[in-house]
Order: structure tokens, then C-alpha cells, then sequence
């Protein structure tokens, strides 16, 4: 495997990650779920290392938060293996169906449909879980599927507690569920749900043990792969075994960003975020931090957001079918460019093509360092509000509707608003464009890995952030600081409640302001090898939970 070039660069920020000197006191967990930090942990007890945790955690999620995540979807892992000084970024998202077209989602009228898009198998790209698990295993992991895999499995048969969170999500989508039989395990009045108010997925158990006892690879090939096929096809979808059969996860070398004293690891196409990432920081310049005027700098970072996010939808899709020129879009002398025509009085306007609004998205993200220094970051998406609806007869697996984060047609926005080019257009076996955004950040001799669900504002979050871990932010100011977010169109600065900005001056610039409720759910570790701490926190926001278990005192 080749070795990315910032290592060289980290080694002399950080240090070895491999020496006593630097190795972590314990482990460190956040994720969006008590279950799932509890699972990663046990595991982490029982011998295994971050990357076996991390097939735990993810199988977890998809059990316990299944409108976020699961064996139907996808994601991508940004991981470090400590004893090869090795950084990647695993691809494990979903493809295109090879019957995929162009129009696909186009009615007679050359409008995009967005049900055909959204709900149902026809909206489902292949996913790629299950093929991470098997490449996680394989190649970084110490224990067998049958051991990572094993809580999921217990809580997908035992069942899982009806929260507020979960029986609000199902909630939303009932109508949706009530079209596939299969599916009625989430509908709010679903029998499924015992007398203790537990949704059982005993299907989808099954699904899991196969898997962890034959491998990953009988997602894709044999009798459940057969299952999967024949009940998407049944059902108006365009799947194919060819398209299962030729699914595999891609090892990509991640983005690199040198902004003032700081490494800035993250991911690269088919995700959005890295590139823009590079594009905002630049605009910004290594002296924004330095500015005095508060307001002046909301300005600026504004009109970065809105630029980078006009970028996306230029340039960028799936890098093995479109040409994405990375070092050029990341450079500095590009986002000087970009900033051109930039007035430090005036709010550019950005053309107002659609008046769709952000929606917060449903994803989910975790961060696991253990105690050699191994560490993973991932994010993790079925796309919408329990993706499809769809869950496959007989399997338990809840589909994916990822098929929409591809520009169904160009101008024309998407679940997020987000509007495409061609670059994302859709064509067989193509990955769609992506925000997800695991991250990991080497500041003063401390690692911060982040990332965060949240649709068209996870890039904004990230980005936010880092901002404030570079400022000397700790885990929990990380989660718990207040968000804004511009993405060019809608042509408006969206703001929680609790975020201090001075409105009346920069309305003055031109700048229009929505406070909306909160959205979110970053989870976050920090590890001081300075001070040899630790550090965990998982988002208010949402339901999860953050640990630090230390296994030895320092000095």
C-alpha cells in the first residue's frame, strides 16, 4: 500500500505514534448511541484494536439508529494503523446499479420524480457495509467477524428500546413503511414491537450471523446476495448480481491540508467536504484566526462557504469516472481565485436558481483511538430519514436512497438542496458525490479525530469544528459550540438559536439570516500526547455516548 506523504509531516508534529512516549493511556470512544460505544469498547477490552471496533460500532448503529445508518448503505473510514505509520481513507460507498441511466429519475416531462428518487429500491445505490467489515477484518482488524459482529446481533434479536428519537423517526416515515410488508417492522404500530416497547429485527439478525459466519462476502455472492436481487427486482428496483458481484471497497489516499501550524487530514472524492475544506481554509488565509473584528470574520468565512460550495457543484464526482483535478482545486493560488471578488463591505449574491431549504440529514459518525494509537474515524449514511423504506423480505436489510445524492438533473436540487453538474451525474457503477467528512486534525502535539452527520452541513460543521480546536477548543466545547451554515443557495446564513453573531451589522452587508433548530451530531476524541489525556464527546444533540478508559496512570 502506499504510504500517504503527510506521515512525514505528522511524524515530526506528533511523534511516532508507535513509541511508549506517545502511546495513548487507554482507549478513547464517541458515537451517536450508548449501545454502539459500549459494543466498540467491549471489544476493544477483548483484544481487539480500533479497526475491529470500529466493525462493531457500525454494526451496532445500523441496529440501534437504523434511520441513520446500516448494512443497506454505505460511508467512508478514515483510519491510521499506528505500526505501519500508515494513513487511508476506505471507500465504502454505495454504487450506482449497472442499469442505472442519466434520466432515470425523469418523468414524461423531464422533471425529476422525486418519490422514484427517495422511497422504494429503485432509489437504492449498492451498498458497500458489508465489504467494509470484510476489508476491515482482512487487512487491520485482529478478531473474526463472529466475535465484532456479535452485539449487533444480540441487540437486533433481543431487540431495541423504543426511544424518543427512534419513535419520532419512524414516525416520519410510516407512510413509506406501510408500502412494503417487510418494512412494517418500523411502523409505529408495527407488532413487531413487543409489550416492552422493543423493535426486534430478527430477520436482519440472521442476515448478521451469516455474515460473521461466512464472511462478508456472502452479502454479495450466494443465497442471500440471490434473496437481495430477486426482492429489489420484485419490488421495481434494477439490481442486478452482477452489480453485487463486482462491488468493492477502494483504499483512497486522503486530502492533506497545511494551515497555519496545523495537519488536516480528511477525506477525498467521492467525498465533497476534503476538497472544499482546502478551498474555505485558503480563502480564509493564515491570518483570519489573527483579525480582531469578530464580525468582519463571520463575513469572510461566509463568503468562503458560499464560494466553496458553488465549487461543488462545478467540479466534483466520482474520481474514477470524471476528471477531478485535485491539486489544482485545493491550491492556494486556486482559492485566491476564488476570492477575487471578494468585498470585505458587500455580501456576494449567489444565484437564486431554487428556494429549497437544508435539511439536517441522516447519518451518523464515530471516533475510535485505541491504546497503540490505531484510530478510525467514520461516517456513515443510508441518505434520508431510513433511507428507501425499503427493507428487503426476509433479510432485515433496511435499503439505502443514496441514488439521490447523485444530480438527477443538473440544476435541480436534491434531498439537501444541493444542486449538481454533470460531474455527478448518474451512469452505471458510479459513486455518488458526498458531504461526509471524517476528520483528524494534528495541532500541538494533540490529535482531534471529529466528524458529524448533518447532510449539506456537515462540511460546515467540520470546518467549524476545527476552527475551534485550533483556538485551544476542548472535546466538549468541540460538540456542544453553537453552528452556522451558508451554502450558496438558498442565498442564506442559517444559524442555531445560541449563536452570537452581530445580525443588524451584517445584514448591513448584505448577508440574510434563518435561525432554525439545532442540527447535528458530532462525535469527538481528543488525545493530548503532551500531557498524555484523553479526551470524548458526543453531541448533546443527539443520544449517544463518549468514554475514556484508561488502562494506565501516567506520571
Amino acid at each position: 500500500m502506499k504510504r500517504p506523504p503527510l506521515l512525514l509531516c505528522l511524524l515530526c508534529l506528533f511523534g511516532s505514534p508507535a513509541t511508549a512516549d506517545t502511546s495513548p493511556p487507554g482507549h478513547a470512544l464517541a458515537s451517536a448511541h450508548p449501545a454502539a460505544t459500549k459494543a466498540g469498547l467491549e471489544v476493544l477490552n477483548d483484544g481487539g484494536n480500533a479497526f475491529d471496533a470500529a466493525i462493531a460500532v457500525s454494526a451496532v448503529l445500523g441496529v440501534v439508529e437504523p434511520y441513520g445508518s446500516g448494512l443497506g448503505g454505505g460511508g467512508f473510514f478514515l483510519l491510521h494503523d499506528s505500526a505501519r505509520n500508515y494513513t487511508t481513507m476506505l471507500d465504502a460507498r454505495e454504487r450506482a446499479p449497472l442499469a442505472a441511466h442519466r434520466d432515470l429519475y425523469l418523468d414524461a416531462d423531464g422533471n425529476v420524480d422525486r418519490d422514484r428518487a427517495l422511497n422504494g429500491p429503485l432509489a437504492a445505490g449498492i451498498p458497500g457495509i458489508a465489504a467494509a467489515w470484510g476489508h476491515l477484518a482482512k487487512h487491520y482488524g485482529q478478531l473474526p467477524l463472529t466475535r465484532t459482529l456479535e452485539p449487533a446481533i444480540r441487540h437486533a434479536r433481543d431487540g431495541v428500546p423504543l426511544n424518543p428519537k427512534l419513535e419520532r423517526a419512524m414516525t416520519a416515515r410510516a407512510e413509506a413503511f406501510l408500502r412494503y410488508p417487510a418494512s412494517s417492522i418500523f411502523a409505529p404500530d408495527s407488532p413487531a414491537l413487543s409489550s416492552g416497547k422493543r423493535v426486534v429485527q430478527t430477520d436482519l439478525a440472521s442476515t448478521l450471523n451469516l455474515l460473521a459466519e461466512q464472511g462478508a462476502q456472502a452479502f454479495y455472492r450466494g443465497s442471500l446476495a440471490e434473496t437481495l436481487v430477486a426482492e429489489v427486482r420484485d419490488n421495481g428496483g434494477i439490481w442486478s448480481r452482477q452489480d453485487l458481484e463486482q462491488y468493492r471497497v477502494v483504499e483512497r489516499e486522503p486530502i492533506t491540508i497545511q494551515w497555519r501550524d496545523a495537519e488536516i487530514v480528511t477525506v477525498a472524492p467521492p467525498s465533497a467536504t476534503g476538497v472544499m475544506l482546502a478551498q474555505i481554509f485558503h480563502m480564509l488565509g493564515d491570518d483570519w484566526l489573527d483579525g480582531s473584528d469578530r464580525d468582519d470574520r463571520t463575513h469572510r468565512l461566509i463568503e468562503a462557504l458560499r464560494r466553496a460550495y458553488l465549487e461543488r457543484a462545478r467540479h466534483l464526482g466520482d474520481p474514477d469516472y470524471v476528471d477531478v483535478p485535485l491539486q489544482r482545486l485545493t491550491s492556494m493560488e486556486y482559492a485566491r481565485k476564488l476570492m477575487e471578488d471578494f468585498d470585505p463591505e458587500r455580501a456576494t449574491r449567489s444565484n437564486s436558481l431554487y428556494a429549497a431549504e437544508p435539511e439536517v440529514g441522516h447519518t451518523t459518525h464515530f471516533s475510535i483511538l485505541d491504546r497503540d494509537g490505531n484510530w478510525v474515524s467514520a461516517t456513515l449514511s443510508i441518505n434520508g430519514l431510513f433511507g428507501s423504506g425499503f427493507v428487503v423480505p426476509g433479510t432485515g436489510v433496511l435499503l439505502n436512497n443514496e441514488m439521490d445524492d447523485f444530480s438527477a438533473k443538473p440544476g435541480a436540487p436534491n434531498l439537501y438542496g444541493l444542486v449538481g453538474s454533470e460531474a455527478n451525474a448518474i451512469a452505471p457503477g458510479k459513486r455518488m458525490l458526498s458531504s461526509m467528512a471524517p476528520t483528524a486534525v494534528y495541532h500541538a502535539n494533540t490529535l482531534a479525530l471529529l466528524g458529524t452527520p448533518g447532510g449539506s452541513r456537515i462540511t460546515t460543521m467540520v470546518m467549524q469544528g476545527i476552527l475551534q480546536f485550533l483556538q485551544g477548543a476542548g472535546a466538549e466545547s468541540l460538540v456542544t459550540s453553537p453552528r452556522l451554515h451558508h451554502q450558496a443557495l438558498p442565498d442564506k446564513v442559517f444559524t442555531e438559536p445560541d449563536m452570537v453573531v452581530d445580525r443588524e451589522r451584517l445584514e448591513a452587508k448584505g448577508h440574510i439570516f434563518e435561525v432554525t433548530e439545532p442540527w447535528g451530531n458530532m462525535q469527538v476524541v481528543v488525545w493530548n500526547t503532551h500531557e498524555v489525556r484523553l479526551d470524548a464527546a458526543s453531541d448533546p444533540r443527539g443520544i449517544g455516548s463518549a468514554k475514556v478508559e484508561a488502562l494506565y496512570a501516567s506520571d
